[in-house]
């Protein structure tokens, strides 16, 4: 039979964290990936015999020790050493409610603090390197025109990866004004406008590559499947590559791409976006009277998104330090 613990957490993962909070596939798979590493190093550690899971696991020197030799014998970074601790959190909380009698020590554990490092800081392009990198593909190619849709609407819509790879052909209406439905971290459903340009891409996309089904998914590998993180990586660092040859002042050493979202948000600001709506924008909005009254008034959000959306041969606005490190200092805390 099954031990009280092992039922909880496998509720925590089947049940809680999917049905309860509606955490995404993602962040689910994160947190049982911490759970693996726990008993990878409960079994090194001899912390508990051989297979078992057993609640001294949890005690919170063990925890303490595990953190530490996540950043020692694994080279894991103070971010990432903290996003596991987040996660046994997240299941002390859990468990705190579920299994009564342990609750002094999971207590203990939300009682353990982050660990500070050193502030990150956001990767961006600037509007030139991003106009210079969607000149790369070739649109008369079968994959240049799947690429340069990619990397449009990437930038476009400032999706996240999963997002634009979970995007299907029924999620976007190019008919005037054009938009696509995404849903966020959360389940959080928003819709984006996006530009007469790029609408025209995406429809001369799904034409070449005959999409019309509404199930079917946008963008997909030489198998017909839905590209991987690791598929938008690689046509991301292929076009940057060959933009970098021409300009390698515009590009740093590392592009990924989240860039293209934070790129597109520092650019929403230089356009003269208030960071309220850049804010819903990007799915991050908090529950401010104005964020609500953006949210329920399309047409107000529309209106800003639209005068600020982007154009290749465009001039940006000037705009002040002050509000780009506003801007910086948000995108750190937050994406």
């Amino acid at each position: 039979m099954k031990s009280s613990l092992v039922i909880s957490i496998t509720s925590f993962f089947t049940n809680y964290l999917p049905n309860i909070v509606g955490y995404s596939e993602n962040t689910v798979k994160s947190y049982r990936d911490t759970f693996v590493l726990l008993f990878k190093f409960a079994d090194e550690h001899h912390l508990c015999p051989r297979g078992r899971i057993v609640i001294d696991i949890f005690n919170k020197e063990n925890i303490l020790q595990f953190l530490e030799w996540l950043e020692t014998d694994r080279n894991a970074s103070v971010s990432t050493r903290n996003q596991r601790l987040a996660a046994l959190k997240s299941f002390s909380k859990y468990a705190s409610s579920n299994l009564i009698e342990y609750i002094n020590t999971f207590q203990q554990i939300l009682d353990i603090k982050l660990k500070k490092g050193t502030s990150k800081t956001v990767d961006y392009l600037t509007v030139d390197a991003v106009s210079l990198l969607l000149k790369q593909p070739t649109s008369d190619t079968h994959d240049g025109i799947r690429d340069l849709a990619l990397l449009s609407l990437l930038y476009e819509s400032g999706c996240r990866v999963q997002e634009i790879i979970d995007i299907q052909f029924g999620n976007i209406s190019l008919k005037k004004p054009a938009t696509i439905t995404v849903i966020g971290k959360g389940r959080k459903v928003r819709i984006i406008p996006i530009s007469s340009n790029v609408a025209a891409i995406i429809s001369a996309y799904t034409a070449k590559y005959k999409i019309t089904g509404s199930q079917q998914f946008l963008f997909t590998n030489k198998h017909g499947e839905p590209l991987t993180r690791s598929g938008v990586s690689y046509i991301l660092q292929k076009n940057t590559d060959i933009a970098k040859k021409q300009h390698p002042e515009l590009f740093g050493p590392k592009i990924h791409p989240h860039v293209l979202r934070h790129s597109k948000a520092m650019h929403l600001l230089e356009s003269g976006v208030n960071l309220i709506y850049i804010r819903d924008f990007l799915g991050h909005s908090s529950v401010t009277t104005t964020e609500i009254y953006a949210k329920s008034n399309p047409e107000i959000k529309r209106k800003f998104l639209e005068e600020a959306a982007f154009n290749i041969d465009g001039i940006v606005n000037k705009f002040s330090d002050k509000e780009k490190q506003t801007l910086l200092d948000w995108l750190k805390k937050n994406i």
